[in-house]
């Protein structure tokens, strides 16, 4: 197997189910990551020397990540290995992450979130963010249930 087949793997009709459970999970754990240190797949993908495009394969898991790779990926996100498996619960169906491979909004979000320095002000403005998205579920369950 070459190198490349070996990075870009096609996760085939012939998955198992927990084996797509897996990839999907280890492909939102790569997203969250990222976002948390507020890069995007292009800056990721530059580091690792791959396209943004196959940043993004991973994180949907539409190409499985080769245990190198996944070494790689451990080294750039900052993270143990383990990192990308914690919180799977075979048992639980997974609810895919919303993609957000390209949505500038949100890099900067987070980007600039994690630059204020007071802690208080931190949890404050989470628990304004938290409020605000309670109020729009609340909101939309009255006018369904309506």
């Amino acid at each position: 197997m070459n190198h490349l087949s070996e990075v870009c793997e096609p996760i085939d009709a012939q998955s198992t189910p927990m084996a797509r459970r897996v990839d999907d999970h280890v492909g939102e754990r790569i997203r969250e990551r990222r976002t948390e240190l507020g890069r995007t797949q292009e800056e990721l993908g530059r580091a690792l020397s791959i396209s943004y495009q196959q940043v993004q394969k991973y994180e949907t898991a539409a190409n499985r990540v080769s245990a190198g790779r996944l070494y790689e990926l451990a080294r750039e996100l900052e993270v143990d290995i383990a990192y990308f498996f914690e919180g799977f619960d075979r048992d639980r169906p997974e609810t895919p992450m919303p993609h957000g491979g390209h949505n500038r909004a949100a890099i900067d979000l987070v980007r600039n979130f994690m630059e204020i320095a007071n802690e208080d002000v931190r949890t404050s403005l989470g628990a304004l963010l938290k409020a605000i998205r309670d109020q729009q579920e609340a909101r939309k369950e009255r006018a369904s249930s309506a």
